[in-house]
C-alpha cells in the first residue's frame, strides 16, 4: 500500500476527516461570505479570561482559527499557528483560536490520534502542554459563534481586516507536512492586508476533521450502545501463557492490566481502560486484562467485566500462587494491584505502574508510540 493510500485509509478509520467547501452544507453551517462583517463573540479562554471581538480592536489584522484538541490535522498545525502568532504580533496582527466542537458529540473512536478530548478542561491541558501563545477559546457549549462564522473543518482560518470585514477564509497552507508546503494561503492573505493590497486568494478548501456540531450527539450516543452490546468473555491463562503474552510477539501495542474483583482501585479504573480501548483499538492497539481472582470466582470476575463492558481480551489466571502470576507478568512489579503494563511489539515496556495507573500518562504513551509508527 503506498503512503497516500495508507494515509487516506487511516483518516477514514478515524471517521472524522473530510474535504469541505461552502455550497454543500446546511444553511446553519454556511461559511461567512467574504466581505461580511465579523460576528461578535464573548467566549471563555483557557487562561480564565473572557474574550470579545472588541478586545482585539488595536490589531490591524485579526486571525481567527477554528481548531480543536483531538483532530490529527489540527495537531499537525499547532506549531505553525504558534509561529504565525509570534511572527506577526510585532506587525500588528492578533491571533485567537476557537474550539467549535461539542465534546458530547465526539465519539471515543474519533479520539484515536489524541490523548485529550475537546472539553474545556482538556483544552486547558492542551494549551499548557503545547505552550500556546494565543488565546484559546471554548465555544462547545452553545456553538453560536461557530455557527455564525461557519467553519466546516478543523483547522479553518478566518482573516479579518482593520474594519473587521472578512478578507480570507480557508486553510493555513496546502500540506499537513511542513516540508511539502508550496502555498502559504493564510500568510499571503495577512501580508496583502498589511501592505494595503487585495488578498490574492480569498477562499480555499479546508482539510481536517469535521466540526462536531451538537446534532452529532446522537451518533456518539449510538456508538456507546453499540459497544455496550459487544460480547464480553473470560478465558483461562496459565503462567507460561502469561509470559508469552507479555513478550508481545504481535504487531499491536498491548495494554496489560492485572486486576481483581476484591481490589477497589482495580474496579474503579476499569471504565478508563475501556475508554482507551475504544479510542485506540482501530490503530493497532489492544487491551488485555488478567483477573487475579481465584479460579472458583470466575463468575464474579466475568460479571464485573460485563458490568463495565470490558469487551477486550480478558483472561483469568488459573494458578493458586499469585506470586507466580506477578513474576510471569513483570519481574519488576512490587506486588500491588492493579498492575499495568504498556508493551510495544517485541516486548519493550513503554509504561508500567503498580497501583492505579495515570490515564493521561498511559494515553500520552499510546499516542506517542502509535504516532511514530503510523505517520
Amino acid at each position: 500500500m503506498n503512503r497516500t493510500l495508507r494515509t487516506l485509509c487511516l483518516l477514514a478509520a478515524a471517521g472524522c476527516c473530510w474535504l469541505a467547501m461552502r455550497g454543500n452544507l446546511p444553511a446553519a453551517e454556511q461559511t461567512l461570505p467574504i466581505g461580511a462583517a465579523a460576528p461578535d463573540f464573548r467566549l471563555p479562554g483557557v487562561d480564565g479570561k473572557t474574550y470579545a471581538l472588541a478586545d482585539f480592536k488595536k490589531a490591524d489584522v485579526l486571525v481567527i482559527v477554528f481548531t480543536c484538541n483531538h483532530c490529527p490535522t489540527a495537531q499537525a498545525y499547532e506549531n505553525r499557528i504558534k509561529q504565525l502568532a509570534a511572527d506577526y504580533k510585532p506587525k500588528g496582527v492578533a491571533l485567537v483560536a476557537i474550539s467549535p466542537n461539542d465534546p458530547l458529540a465526539v465519539r471515543l473512536d474519533e479520539l484515536g490520534y489524541s490523548d485529550l478530548g475537546d472539553s474545556f478542561d482538556d483544552m486547558k491541558v492542551r494549551a499548557k502542554d503545547k505552550a500556546f501563545n494565543f488565546p484559546y477559546l471554548y465555544d462547545g457549549e452553545k456553538q453560536e459563534v461557530s455557527r455564525a462564522y461557519g467553519p466546516v473543518a478543523t483547522p479553518h482560518v478566518f482573516v479579518l481586516d482593520k474594519s473587521r470585514k472578512l478578507r480570507f477564509a480557508g486553510r493555513m497552507d496546502n500540506s499537513e507536512k511542513p516540508e511539502r508546503v508550496t502555498s502559504r494561503d493564510t500568510q499571503d492573505a495577512i501580508d496583502a492586508l498589511l501592505a494595503g493590497k487585495p488578498v490574492p486568494v480569498e477562499k480555499t478548501r479546508v482539510f481536517g476533521c469535521s466540526v462536531k456540531w451538537s446534532d452529532k450527539r446522537a451518533s456518539a450516543k449510538e456508538s456507546l450502545g453499540r459497544w455496550a452490546a459487544e460480547e464480553v468473555a473470560l478465558k483461562p491463562l496459565d503462567a507460561p501463557a502469561v509470559r508469552a503474552l507479555v513478550r508481545n510477539d504481535t504487531k499491536k501495542l498491548r495494554l496489560v492490566n492485572v486486576w481483581a474483583t476484591w481490589c477497589g482501585p482495580c474496579v474503579t479504573e476499569l471504565p478508563e481502560l475501556v475508554a482507551m480501548s475504544r479510542m485506540y483499538r482501530h490503530r493497532g492497539f489492544e487491551l488485555v486484562t488478567i483477573s487475579a481472582d481465584a479460579p472458583d470466582d470466575r463468575d464474579s470476575a466475568l460479571a464485573m467485566l460485563k458490568k463495565h463492558e470490558v469487551s477486550a481480551t480478558n483472561y483469568q489466571f488459573t494458578g493458586d500462587d499469585k506470586y507466580q502470576l506477578m513474576d510471569a507478568v513483570d519481574k519488576e512489579s512490587s506486588g500491588p494491584l492493579p498492575h499495568t503494563l504498556l508493551i510495544a511489539p517485541g516486548g519493550k515496556v513503554l509504561y508500567r505502574k503498580s497501583g492505579p495507573c495515570d490515564p493521561m500518562e498511559v494515553k500520552k504513551a499510546v499516542v506517542g508510540h502509535l504516532g511514530r509508527v503510523y505517520k
